[in-house]
């Protein structure tokens, strides 16, 4: 829990951080909590943002964007509702075919061939959020204007680079002062879409991406404490928005299947693991150590304080849920699901990163803005400490 010194300051209100995880197209379900958030909270602001993988798509779209929580956030909706796997990723026959046929030469002869770099290629995806972030090849348009106004104090979007399996957080903020370890470390410079999609390129199955010193991947990676730039960058309180179903004990024994685990199966798990489970281990941690400074006087904690935390999380299966809209996907891409076996699977983890099915996200987006709808007595009180104090005619 280190806290940057330069931040410990007097203030009237918690410094509210927002902590997006990834999950690839479940990434909407954090945008109709957002949503959700927006319409009961308009006013609220989030000076720390942080995002990895599909979270650092929307972190960046709310720092970079003007206006109150509710209609950005329905700006956001609108533009998950309205994607399709086209914009995403290139899922036509043809390139398909061409592609898995380079992969099969590149497995059987190891020629090392330079075109083979992923099972799918995102250029549609750079497109899009070119688009949406009014991206002119520099700094992505808004942060430092939001950064000036004093209504964002830092965003950090999480990378790994595969050459050194280093985790870089990519940070732009102001008073930040950069932290550094054997396997992780901060750099502050203006946020770029080539960050961007460094920190949603899945393993393996996106193409890496080229920034300062070598080929980036999703932030996921390896990257077992999902709030600590947060805390890093000052945080007083955290709301994390998770993509990841809690199954009940009786769930899980009623998942068992007896078939030999298919290729999706074995996959989905794995994606699991090194992007979902993480948060919750980290939030573990986190309560562990508020339980002992809060033991400690505060003459003794060395300026270390508890943590508050909130962590929203879906009230359904999202993966499970994906089966339903799979038969509406494009043929090509349907065939190579199908394939590995996706249908074969009573939960298809792997189908509900890559269902970027205009359906299915707008689902997601409706489960999670009845999360907050059912979880608003609980989690109103706690948000309207975080809110900015506004004076007789409402201004903060």
């Amino acid at each position: 829990m280190i806290q940057n010194p330069s931040l410990n300051q007097e203030r009237k209100t918690p410094r509210l951080a927002l902590v997006l995880t990834g999950g690839g197209a479940r990434g909407a379900y954090q945008v109709g909590v957002l949503k959700g958030l927006g319409r009961y909270f308009p006013g609220l602001r989030f000076p720390i943002i942080t995002g990895v993988s599909a979270g650092a798509i929307n972190a960046v779209y709310l720092a970079s964007r003007q206006g109150d929580l509710d209609s950005v956030t329905r700006r956001l909706a609108g533009i998950w509702q309205s994607i399709q796997v086209d914009d995403v990723i290139r899922s036509n026959w043809g390139w398909l075919t061409r592609n898995f046929a380079r992969w099969t030469a590149y497995l059987g002869m190891g020629s090392g061939n330079p075109e083979v770099q992923a099972l799918l290629d995102t250029e549609p995806l750079r497109h899009l959020l070119s688009r949406v972030y009014e991206d002119k090849g520099g700094p992505i348009p808004g942060i430092e204007q939001n950064l000036d106004s004093g209504d964002l104090q830092a965003v950090a979007i999480s990378t790994v680079n595969y050459g050194t399996g280093q985790t870089v957080h990519w940070v732009q903020g102001r008073d930040v002062v950069p932290w550094r370890a054997p396997q992780r470390q901060a750099r502050l410079t203006p946020l770029e879409l080539n960050h961007v999609m460094a920190s949603a390129a899945l393993p393996l199955l996106f193409p890496a991406i080229q920034l300062a010193d070598g080929w980036y991947g999703d932030g996921g990676i390896r990257f077992a404490a999902p709030l600590s730039p947060a805390l890093h960058l000052g945080a007083d309180r955290l709301l994390a928005i998770s993509t990841r179903y809690a199954r009940s004990v009786e769930e899980v024994e009623n998942s068992v299947e007896d078939i030999y685990p298919p290729p999706a199966k074995i996959i989905g798990n794995l994606m699991n693991a090194i992007f979902l489970d993480l948060l919750d281990q980290d939030v573990q941690r986190l309560d562990r150590t508020n339980r002992l400074v809060r033991r400690l006087p505060e003459s003794e904690r060395e300026g270390v304080r508890p943590i508050d935390w909130q962590v929203i999380r879906p009230s359904e299966d999202l993966g499970k849920a994906s089966g339903r809209f799979e038969p509406q996907l494009p043929s090509g891409f349907r065939f190579l699901t199908r394939n590995l076996g996706a249908r074969a699977t009573k939960s298809p983890d792997f189908l509900s990163l890559l269902m970027f099915q205009s359906d299915y996200l707008r689902y997601l987006i409706e489960v999670g803005e009845r999360d907050v709808e059912d979880q608003i007595d609980t989690l109103g009180p706690w948000i309207e400490e975080c809110m900015p104090e506004t004076d007789d005619e409402g201004r903060s």
